[in-house]
């Protein structure tokens, strides 16, 4: 049979690396004619290092304010407040600086503006869902009126996307939600500003970038591009990441890892993924695990369940990481081991009185939906969180 398909490229201009963050932050804003640019960030990043403190004075009085009120796995009310601090300073472009949690929060806030949503209540027309079919319902939203250009921290990958989550705390789930236009416009990646992230969480989120390209070559509907590029990013990452683990002050490892998250996110929003995402994103809005976390405890035992619907793909896989028996789940459980993450359940505080509530988000997730081995019950969900209990 003939192959086809389709690849949507993002929104997206440029990416700028091995540059110091407040220099491309100042140049771009002159390539863009932007004149009131707003910073978000991670509380930590604002007040704890200079990060932030450079690149207000690099930007000088372009700089109209900061917020730095960004909360983990992003509550609906986080985004609000971000919104209405935006809809009072009238920035033209947000610079956002941090891990996943401010860039989905800059993401998803960009869309409650395009959609002018006011309310908790009014994010519920714009979250992508789900149909008894298993079928995506993806909302068709409007552009928003200003972008973002993110620097990120983190290894998450979530400034290569046009998704965002956001958590909705009465359902206890995180739903996710796209738009074109709310990723980055233009990406910098400076391996200096890394440097202030905690070890467990660069590592962590490494395994988070691990687990894109996984679900990406895996995908029940893989893509020559992606299989292209994830492969060589994930090569990139098996090694980089382990001399960040011994040496992480080695700039130059950190920059590999940074660009091997590049390559490894081109399949992020973009190719069908799997349930190690998925269920990890309920995790969080269950039992607060780190998404980083979610990846380690997940990602082998998902593989394992998927093994005899996609072992060569997995094959695929081990290669790239270095081993030649195909074995993808114990690659990436033995990288885990290397770097000193978590790699069981009980290890980041789920306990199985959450896998109840767990099952039912995740079966309301699109890319549980969509796992290569299909899951059509919670049953499959308990049956893959006993896997990695």
């Amino acid at each position: 049979m003939t192959i086809s398909g389709t690849y949507d490229f993002l929104a997206q201009d440029r990416v700028i690396f091995g540059r110091p963050a407040h220099e491309a932050v100042l140049e771009t804003a002159g390539k863009l004619e932007k004149k009131r640019l707003m910073i978000v960030a991670s509380k930590t990043l604002s007040r704890k290092t200079d990060v932030i403190t450079r690149v207000r004075d690099a930007l000088g009085e372009r700089c109209v304010g900061l917020f730095d009120e960004c909360v983990e796995h992003v509550p609906r009310e986080s985004v609000l407040a971000l919104a209405a601090e935006v809809r009072r300073l009238q920035p033209d472009l947000i610079v956002t600086i941090g891990g996943g949690t401010p860039i989905d929060t800059v993401k998803v806030m960009l869309l409650v503006l395009a959609e002018d949503i006011r309310s908790i209540e009014g994010f519920d027309r714009v979250r992508i869902r789900v149909g008894e079919d298993g079928k995506r319902i993806v909302p068709v939203v409007k552009d928003p009126p200003l972008r973002q250009i993110i620097v990120p921290t983190t290894l998450s990958g979530a400034e290569f996307s046009s998704l965002g989550g956001a958590t909705d705390h009465t359902r206890q789930v995180k739903d996710l939600y796209h738009g074109r236009f709310i990723g980055a416009q233009v990406v910098i990646l400076d391996a200096a500003v890394t440097v202030h992230t905690p070890a467990d969480l660069w590592l962590s989120t490494g395994i988070r970038a691990v687990d894109h390209a996984v679900e990406t070559i895996c995908s029940r509907s893989p893509q020559p591009f992606t299989d292209g590029t994830c492969l060589h990013g994930l090569s990139m990452l098996s090694k980089s990441l382990q001399t960040n683990h011994v040496s992480p002050d080695n700039l130059d490892a950190r920059l590999e890892s940074q660009l091997g998250v590049w390559l490894a996110s081109t399949g992020l929003g973009r190719v069908e993924w799997g349930a190690s995402h998925g269920i990890g994103h309920q995790l969080g809005a269950v039992a607060n695990v780190l998404h980083g976390h979610c990846s380690c405890v997940m990602l082998p035992s998902v593989l394992i369940w998927n093994r005899a619907n996609n072992a060569q793909r997995q094959a695929l896989v081990a290669r790239a990481m270095g081993r030649d028996d195909g074995d993808a789940a114990q690659a990436v459980a033995d990288l885990v081991a290397a770097l000193g993450q978590p790699s069981r359940l009980r290890d980041v505080g789920v306990d199985r009185s959450h896998f109840d509530a767990i099952a039912r988000g995740a079966m309301q997730n699109m890319m549980v939906r969509s796992n290569p081995r299909p899951i059509t019950s919670e049953a499959d969900i308990h049956e893959i969180l006993e896997l990695a209990w």
